[in-house]
């Protein structure tokens, strides 16, 4: 098969074949039969995000909330993706991935919040107000300053 049917088939992207050992050669009169022991399997590419291991959350914080971490994660990503030159905007990104581009912005502002609210989202230690509609800037824009940010979403008085 060529490269170009792999390209345009995803399914076959999925599939890895190996040789299992030597070919052999089996002649029968005039015939020649070549017999060569493949293996195919499937691929697997999922990506996992896993939270960090059961953290001490107290009463008032929000606990873990894998929704936010997992979005948390998808921003980074699509970040290094944009960063490395993969997709030129946002909306080329949001185009090869098939979803919307304003849902695409709206996790890319995740990748710019202070160190301190991504530590706490991972922590589970977050205020229990601070949820994946606030991160996100739906409800009041989140500003690019830091302090301001910590200030906005209390995690300092």
């Amino acid at each position: 098969m060529t490269n170009d049917a792999y390209q345009g088939n995803p399914r076959l992207r999925n599939v890895r074949i190996e040789v299992g050992g030597a070919a052999r050669q089996i002649m029968d009169g005039t015939q020649r039969v070549t017999m060569v022991p493949l293996t195919i399997r499937r691929k697997q590419n999922r990506k996992l995000l896993t939270p960090p291991s059961g953290s001490s959350a107290n009463v008032m914080s929000g606990g873990m909330d894998i929704p936010m971490i997992k979005t948390l994660g998808k921003a980074f990503y699509w970040q290094r993706l944009l960063d490395e030159g993969k997709y030129a905007t946002a909306t080329d990104l949001a185009r090869a991935f098939k979803l919307e581009p304003g849902w695409v912005a709206e996790v890319l502002r995740m990748a710019n919040l202070a160190p301190e609210i991504i530590e706490a989202i991972l922590d589970g230690s977050q205020p229990r107000h601070l949820n994946l509609q606030t991160i996100r800037g739906r409800r009041e824009s989140i500003p690019r300053d830091w302090e301001e940010q910590k200030r906005l979403l209390a995690l300092i008085s």
